[in-house]
């Protein structure tokens, strides 16, 4: 009963999590076209009042006339639209699903023996402090180089070097499978602590000094700009990192980490041809970059290729066949059985045992992603002994 009660908190936070992120992304986007599509208006009333901007738009049978003023109108308007729960939501959601699936179950997603052997109170803590650490240091970074001209070159090099070290370090410490979802968790908290410390704390501050009639300073502007841009690179590789813990080829490559971050970059170059693309310039070469990088991972990690040799009776003996039943009663039924089927698949019998012989030999043998995190110890030799009985024909044991 507490495993059905966890599937059902996990669908529907997973659930909420992804309406909500849709909400939010969907947001980010809107305005970073609205921003790179603005034309400067040619109507003087409009330049008079302020507008910096505007664009007009047809969609679901209507006309849109929306308009950017760079400070503020001359008169503030006195309902506001704030777009920050979308984010809020999006995050909390998000680290709700993470304690939930992650946290509580910390032995077996976050931690491999293999990678590094530690408690389950450590593996939780570290992984609450990636997420702070990478916060603090991102926001350092940005506050060291500021706003001034050349500035954002100068962050993205050093966040993007900080990126990649956290992608190292977290692929030292946790199961792949945690480490890639760690990485995108950091980013996103980044991501999500721009809105709530930097974005909406500046637009606060102009928004009261308007209505007191004071002066506004533009870095709330300026900051707000940067950690918005920031976040729209940031967003393909995140829906990258938090998708791949459905695809075990990419966390348990060997060199997961540079999979990770490989991938990520792939993300923020396909984001780039967008932005530019927006302003008018058609710079394919980094669409181009971006799927070749996909396609040489993929060509990098592919598994080698195995030719089965022809069926020979004496190549596989029925003790053989006994002990790959005995292994597999030590080391995966307890998550495959028939009261407990993880993703559908009965391993306990003889009979579904080798209707499910091709998983066994994916997942086991040549990804070795199961058992996961190998919490059931499953040595090389049981694999090697795994693999041997699905290339003789999977015999059913007696």
């Amino acid at each position: 009963m507490e495993a059905y009660v966890l599937d059902w908190a996990n669908l529907l936070l997973r659930w909420l999590h992804i309406i909500v992120a849709i909400a939010w992304i969907g947001s980010s986007f809107y305005f970073v076209w609205l921003d790179n599509s603005l034309l400067k208006p040619q109507d003087p009333a409009l330049l008079n009042k302020g507008v910096s901007g505007e664009l007009w738009a047809v969609h679901g049978g209507g006309f849109y006339n929306p308009q950017k003023y760079m400070i503020a109108p001359k008169q503030l308007p006195e309902h506001l639209h704030w777009f920050y729960w979308e984010s809020y939501f999006t995050w909390m959601s998000g680290f709700a699903l993470f304690i939930a699936l992650y946290l509580f179950n910390a032995q077996t997603y976050l931690i491999d023996k293999n990678v590094f052997d530690w408690s389950p109170v450590a593996a939780v803590s570290a992984a609450l402090a990636m997420l702070v650490v990478g916060w603090v240091v991102y926001h350092v970074i940005c506050t060291i180089a500021g706003t001034e001209e050349g500035s954002d070159l100068k962050v993205g090099i050093a966040v993007s070097l900080f990126i990649v070290l956290a992608s190292w370090v977290a692929c030292q410490l946790f199961s792949g499978r945690a480490a890639f979802l760690l990485t995108g968790a950091m980013i996103a908290t980044i991501m999500s602590a721009n809105v709530l410390m930097v974005i909406i704390p500046g637009q606060r501050k102009v928004v009261a000094a308007m209505r007191a009639g004071q002066p506004v300073n533009p870095i709330y502007g300026k900051l707000g700009k940067q950690r918005s841009v920031h976040n729209t690179y940031f967003t393909l590789p995140v829906i990258f990192a938090m998708l791949s813990n459905h695809y075990s080829m990419v966390y348990s490559a060997k060199h997961n980490w540079l999979v990770l971050v490989v991938l990520m970059l792939s993300g923020a170059l396909i984001r780039q041809y967008f932005v530019l693309r927006h302003k008018g310039v058609n710079q394919v070469g980094y669409p181009i970059a971006g799927v070749a990088l996909i396609i040489a991972i993929a060509v990098w990690i592919a598994p080698a290729s195995v030719t089965a040799p022809a069926p020979a009776k004496t190549a596989f003996t029925e003790a053989d066949t006994a002990q790959v039943q005995q292994i597999i009663g030590q080391r995966c039924a307890m998550c495959h059985n028939a009261v407990v089927q993880n993703k559908g698949i009965q391993l306990d019998t003889p009979a579904t045992l080798t209707s499910h012989a091709q998983a066994v030999y994916q997942q086991a043998v040549v990804q070795k992603t199961m058992p996961m995190a190998n919490a059931t110890g499953m040595t090389d030799e049981e694999r090697a002994l795994l693999g041997r009985w699905f290339l003789a024909g999977a015999p059913a044991p007696k």
